[in-house]
């Protein structure tokens, strides 16, 4: 079991992150505890007026929130009661006990994990301290950790930490491409990691998985020997994903990922990545929900996710077709196989659709006070084109206070008198 501390400063934040997972479908609100009602019988306000009642009663704290993300190992199958139960002794090792504390199960991940929301105002007014809480109270309990994990028979932290550390490393491009020892140690490094850990069904789907570690399975050309014989060859790609380095024959790497062995993979991972598939759907879904205006904003939103995105375009620059890596749950999906809605056409379309509409609606804006200003401000452009460049410039004090020369008539009785030159005899 692995545990995540955060504070945020909001109770609010914390609690509607939770909700809208709940409104999506993607997690369940467990439990309510030490509230007057329980979870399923209230709603958002209704919830989030029992931490409200205690952050009242300080007001000189910062941090009155507490949101911990329970997480388990994705072998684990956790019923809904012993998920409550590692909740309940988790929060009374940390101090939290007796605090209002919500439990929400969620199920947008390859993992079984919980988030819990709380405050750290007491009934007294009084705050629990949570500096270096994740660190301190956490850790100090350790020992209580590990009879938790002990209990309930859990895959303990450490464990969790080294197959988090033992993630596939990228070729590192500069060093691998001196020598023949060294590109065939690094390209047997990712292969063997790629060919055992993620479910793909065909040869472009593996290549999806491995070009974002710097290595490609090449076939070679229709016409060429290597195709013709069915063998197999991997090289490294450089920075421009062109192909670099000394090809590797796929006989000579320790798993043996020969085109034989690829296939039968292939059959094996049809059933396999079934199961998966309702969680890369729920990530995409989530990412679209953000409301991307272009592919690139997409792919940015899914790499947040642990997604990989390959983009698939002819020599015309057209796109045809999109791979999904979630490597997360180690699954290689076309767009197209996941549903219409997120074929690669109907991604593009989907994002046209919505940056048409964006600018429609402001452009359509005109009640509120927004719309209006920025149609004064277009206004203003059109008349500032055809204002003359002093008229623009000058203000109403400069045209006062020029010494241009005045045309106007100026009544007789302002005028000054000139005096009259006498002639003087000479």
């Amino acid at each position: 079991m692995v545990a995540k501390i955060t504070t945020p400063k909001s109770i609010e934040a914390a609690l509607n992150y939770n909700e809208k997972k709940v409104q999506k479908g993607n997690a369940v609100c467990l439990h309510a505890a030490n509230y007057l009602k329980d979870a399923k019988e209230m709603n958002f306000y209704q919830k989030l007026s029992g931490f409200e009642r205690l952050n009242s009663l300080n007001e000189r704290a910062t941090t009155k929130t507490l949101h911990v993300s329970l997480n388990f190992g994705p072998s684990e199958k956790l019923t809904e009661n012993k998920l409550l139960q590692i909740a309940s002794d988790y929060m009374q090792k940390i101090g939290f006990a007796n605090q209002p504390y919500l439990v929400y199960k969620h199920e947008d991940a390859g993992h079984p994990h919980i988030h819990i929301v709380s405050t750290t105002i007491k009934q007294d007014g009084s705050r629990i301290n949570t500096h270096n809480i994740g660190r301190n109270q956490s850790e100090k309990a350790r020992k209580e950790r590990k009879e938790i994990e002990q209990t309930y028979g859990l895959i303990k932290a450490e464990r969790q930490q080294q197959l988090a550390k033992s993630a596939i490393k990228a070729v590192d491009i500069e060093k691998a491409i001196y020598g023949k020892s060294e590109t065939k140690r690094s390209i047997s490094n990712v292969v063997s990691a790629v060919f055992s850990q993620y479910k793909f069904t065909s040869l472009p789907e593996f290549n999806a998985a491995l070009k974002q570690f710097n290595v490609i399975a090449d076939r070679g050309k229709e016409e060429g020997r290597i195709y013709k014989n069915r063998g197999l060859v991997y090289r490294i790609l450089d920075a421009n994903g062109n192909k670099a380095g000394v090809p590797i024959k796929a006989s000579s790497i320790g798993c043996k990922p020969i085109l034989s062995n690829l296939e039968k993979k292939f059959t094996d991972n049809e059933t396999a990545k079934e199961s998966l598939k309702p969680f890369v759907k729920i990530k995409l879904d989530d990412c679209l929900s953000q409301s991307p205006a272009t592919m690139k904003e997409l792919m940015e939103h899914l790499k947040q996710k642990n997604i990989y995105t390959l983009l698939r375009q002819n020599a015309e620059g057209r796109l045809y077709g999109i791979t999904f890596v979630d490597n997360q749950n180690k699954v290689v999906f076309n767009g197209s196989d996941l549903g219409k809605g997120y074929s690669a056409a109907a991604l593009q379309s989907r994002l046209t659709a919505g940056t048409e509409k964006s600018q429609k609606q402001d452009e359509t804006k005109g009640g509120g006070s927004g719309g209006s200003i920025q149609k004064e401000m277009v206004q203003q452009k059109q008349q500032d084109k055809t204002i003359p460049l002093t008229a623009k410039t000058e203000s109403p004090l400069d045209v006062l206070l020029s010494t241009k020369e005045q045309y106007d008539n100026t009544p007789n009785s302002l005028l000054k008198k000139k005096r009259k030159k006498k002639k003087r005899n000479l």
